[in-house]
């Protein structure tokens, strides 16, 4: 792995910091199985909005939203 700095002057210590970064997620990134799905994200979840707040049949039914407020 070849990493140059394409902007900048930066310290020896922001370089290592920097490195540091890039090898612990290269890492992390090798230690998950390649079949496994990633960590689901909440906010993508449609469950969080369907799972409540469902509006409710009526003759003005159509004048609410789904979203909740």
């Amino acid at each position: 792995m070849t990493i140059r700095v394409v902007r900048g002057n930066p310290t020896p210590e922001e370089l290592a910091a920097a490195l540091a970064v890039v090898r612990a997620r290269a890492a992390a990134a090798s230690a998950v199985p390649s079949g496994a799905p990633g960590p689901r994200d909440s906010w993508a979840d449609p469950s969080r909005i369907a799972g409540h707040h469902l509006p409710k049949p009526g003759p003005a039914a159509w004048t609410r939203t789904y979203w909740p407020s």
